[in-house]
């Protein structure tokens, strides 16, 4: 490092790493301080300079001028520094020595470089994190580097990302050398140096997709609200306009589809359900849950749910397959989704009206009014309090009360039923089991063993009767 071209390689090294000229030479001098160190003790205090004229790290040595030496390590007399190095020195001036590296040993040298080496890799990694932190939710292009352990590293050019296995899309298979674009979920400093993660399944890779392909989100006339997603399956996009002359849906599909279809394509095959928002959120959910049609929707504010109804032939479609399509709708929402058949739904409602009209007191109106305020059961009812059942109703405080004590007394009863009847059901199997074992024949077995029986005599009599003469057939025929 020491020699006339040492300004060449700072130069080349600043080029091909990015690092600063003023870090690499700090990182330079402390080196060439701690190999001195290393060399003439610890106790000594050295300083070292980059000159740029002659192309070298000059070394010195820092002394205190004193009159009487105790410590010829950091300490010079006065008429020694005024000879040798500053005629107009005085008491308690710090004087630099130059020290002629070339007495430096293998060792310290050896040292000096891996100290410049090292410093050099931790600044190259610190740039590289300062780099890509901003970056993070960005998507990026890379080209598969190499596998481990199922986890995918990509070269982004200036470092290596990994792709780990859970946020690869089952389906899609790479092999070294194939460009992938992948969505930066995490970077993170380790002691091995920046960490940068990718995903190709997370819906944020969705949204930027849809940024880069229409300009209309990227100039942020059309805004994406959510994005759900199923790998390698199906995903929903919320989109809405900020501008009333915009069609959101209309400007993410593109002329014939071609802007979607860019989307489609980078996910390899995903079908993407694009969602117009709007803050109504009963109507929302009905959108969300496209291609089906919703016709009758309760909502739960408190447990930020709905149940929403639909026809029986598009339940199906509702759910989607394995539930798929309810899913993303729930996820792109937030709300959770009950989607339920009409037939479903009208019998278990004529079961909740049945259950709450039971009750002493309730006619079929309040029947009706509670059933419309989320009450299924005569147990919901005895759950309930005086205060909701006025409010619901109507009907006086007290009249309230007898209603809720009649309902609870009809819970107990039909509780008390049927523990009866599951007891009896339980005496009766227990019988049967031991019949079983015992061997023993059901009054039913042995009547049809009975009947079998003289089945069975019957035909042997018959068969036992004599034939009739010959000749008593000829007479009758004559």
């Amino acid at each position: 490092m020491m020699q006339q071209d040492l300004n060449r390689v700072i130069e080349q090294v600043t080029k091909e790493k990015g690092i600063d000229r003023e870090i690499l030479v700090e990182a330079i001098e402390s080196a060439m301080v701690s190999a001195a160190k290393k060399t003439f003790g610890a106790e000594r205090t050295f300083e070292a300079q980059y000159n740029p004229d002659i192309g070298e790290i000059e070394l010195f040595e820092a002394k205190i001028v004193v009159d009487d030496v105790a410590d010829p390590e950091t300490e010079i007399e006065l008429d020694e520094a005024r000879e040798t190095l500053d005629p107009d020195v005085e008491l308690g001036d710090e004087l630099l020595m130059k020290i002629d590296a070339q007495v430096f040993g293998r060792i310290a040298a050896q040292a000096a470089k891996q100290n410049i080496v090292q410093r050099v890799r931790d600044v190259e990694r610190e740039i590289i994190f300062d780099e890509f932190k901003d970056r993070q939710g960005e998507l990026v292009h890379g080209i598969v580097q190499r596998f481990e352990m199922n986890n995918l590293i990509v070269n982004l050019g200036r470092t290596n990302a990994i792709l780990p296995e859970k946020e690869q899309v089952p389906r899609e298979r790479y092999r070294q050398g194939d460009r992938i674009r992948a969505f930066i979920v995490s970077v993170e400093m380790t002691s091995r140096g920046p960490q940068i993660v990718l995903s190709r399944t997370h819906p944020g890779m969705l949204i930027k997709l849809f940024e880069q392909e229409v300009p209309e989100i990227y100039e942020g006339i059309v805004e994406v609200k959510g994005a759900a997603r199923e790998p390698g399956g199906r995903a929903k996009i919320a989109v809405a306009s900020n501008d009333p002359d915009v069609d959101p849906v209309g400007a993410c599909v593109g002329m014939k589809g071609t802007r979607v279809q860019s989307v489609v394509q980078e996910l390899r095959g995903e079908k993407i359900d694009i969602v117009h928002w709007i803050p109504e959120q009963a109507e929302y959910v009905c959108r969300a849950l496209a291609p089906a049609k919703v016709t009758k929707i309760f909502l739960d504010d408190d447990a930020h749910s709905m149940e929403v109804i639909v026809p029986d032939e598009q339940l199906s479609l509702a759910i989607g397959r394995k539930g798929q399509n309810v899913r993303l709708a729930s996820r792109l929402t937030g709300w959770g989704i009950d989607a339920r058949s009409e037939s479903e739904a009208e019998e278990e409602s004529r079961q909740a009206r049945q259950s709450l009209s039971a009750v002493p007191g309730v006619s079929e109106v309040m029947a009706e009014l509670l059933y419309q305020s989320g009450f299924k059961s005569a147990e919901d009812l005895a759950e309930a309090d005086v205060s909701t059942i006025h409010e619901i109703t109507g009907i006086e405080p007290e009249k309230a009360a007898a209603i809720l004590e009649a309902g609870a007394t009809l819970v107990e009863e039909l509780r008390e039923q049927a523990a009866r009847e599951a007891e009896q059901a339980a005496r009766e199997a227990e019988e049967a089991a031991r019949a079983a074992e015992a061997g023993e024949e059901t009054p039913e077995a042995g009547a049809d063993a009975a009947a079998d029986g003289a089945a069975e005599g019957e035909t042997a009599a018959q068969a036992a009767e004599p034939a009739e003469a010959p000749e008593e057939r000829v007479e009758q025929t004559e």
